[in-house]
């Protein structure tokens, strides 16, 4: 039997793989992506994909990708009140990307290092600080907001989805954030998945990202906040798991998207807690500790309630040790 593989087939897989991965490159890009590497100057200004300034800004925080949509108006009211902190830069991308990639061994953003130290972290899952206290790096934590699982849909629903228990449906294209990297589907959509019996059907046990768990049914997301209203936008997917704060905010900003609520236990409301600490090595303890402080006012947690957050308890915005 002749080898299919001629150099001609080669050529054109090859070539068919190049334009792919170019493809995917420009979704991400479209995704508005470099938008989750912002520099807020005291001007007033605001500096996009400037990643070196991870290593120079006054007060440098490496966040949860998921309350990207709160940051401005949060870190201008922060600097309000600490105009002497000239900048601040903040990353909002999945916490297990910045955990694994950029604090435990060197990361790049469009090939550029990012710092090791950055003077806050933030996850949705607490081990992840644990795993700092491990290496020594981090001490303290508070949690700050809590948040909840939900469905988004196109506008209109005309799909008619009515709950989590639709995801086992066979007429559905799906968008949902990776397990790999994303802390949303990891610790929590997984979770309900398993809970509803439908994990295997939805994923196919796949671990991956930027991939077709599924293909033609279940799509993984390199980061679902941005990539996953984008493909319900364009008819690549029919319904998402997200943060229901994402859905919010896409509508407020006019995206053709709406929601479906997840009714409790399944939408994870009770287990969704933020966690934020201060690295041992991060070059402004300062002005890590101000902004911790900041986290707890009612300014800070009024503006996070704007955007669908629930605000955390008393005792929970209180500094106390990892355990």
């Amino acid at each position: 039997m002749k080898n299919p593989f001629t150099p001609i087939t080669g050529l054109l897989l090859a070539g068919s793989f190049l334009l792919l991965s170019g493809n995917m490159a420009l979704a991400a890009k479209d995704a508005g992506h470099g938008k989750d590497y912002r520099t807020f100057h005291a001007s007033g200004k605001i500096d996009y994909g400037h990643i070196k300034d991870s290593y120079t800004a006054d007060l440098s925080m490496y966040l949860a990708g998921n309350q990207f949509m709160v940051m401005e108006e949060l870190i201008r009211n922060f600097q309000k009140s600490h105009p002497e902190i000239g900048s601040i830069f903040v990353e909002t991308i999945p916490p297990g990307q910045i955990l694994k990639g950029q604090l435990l061994k060197q990361g790049s953003i469009e090939g550029k290092k990012i710092a090791m130290n950055p003077d806050l972290y933030a996850s949705v899952n607490l081990g992840h600080l644990k795993k700092l206290k491990g290496k020594g790096r981090m001490d303290d934590y508070m949690i700050y907001i809590h948040n909840k699982l939900a469905l988004m849909v196109a506008k209109g629903n005309p799909k008619d989805i009515k709950g989590p228990e639709d995801l086992g449906r066979d007429d559905l294209v799906q968008s949902h954030p990776n397990p790999l990297t994303e802390g949303i589907f990891k610790f929590y959509g997984s979770k309900m998945l398993r809970d509803l019996g439908l994990y295997e059907k939805v994923t196919g046990n796949a671990q991956c990202k930027g991939c077709w768990a599924i293909p033609g049914k279940t799509w993984f997301t390199q980061r679902h906040h941005r990539e996953t209203p984008q493909r319900i936008e364009e008819g690549k997917a029919d319904v998402g798991i997200v943060w229901t704060t994402e859905i919010s905010h896409a509508k407020a900003t006019g995206r053709n998207v709406d929601g479906v609520a997840i009714p409790s236990p399944y939408n994870q409301q009770d287990r969704v807690g933020y966690a934020i600490g201060p690295l041992r090595d991060g070059r402004n303890p300062e002005n890590a500790r101000a902004f911790l402080e900041y986290l707890a006012s009612d300014d800070a947690q009024s503006i996070y309630a704007k955007y669908g957050f629930v605000p955390a308890t008393a005792e929970e915005l209180r500094l106390k040790p990892i355990p």
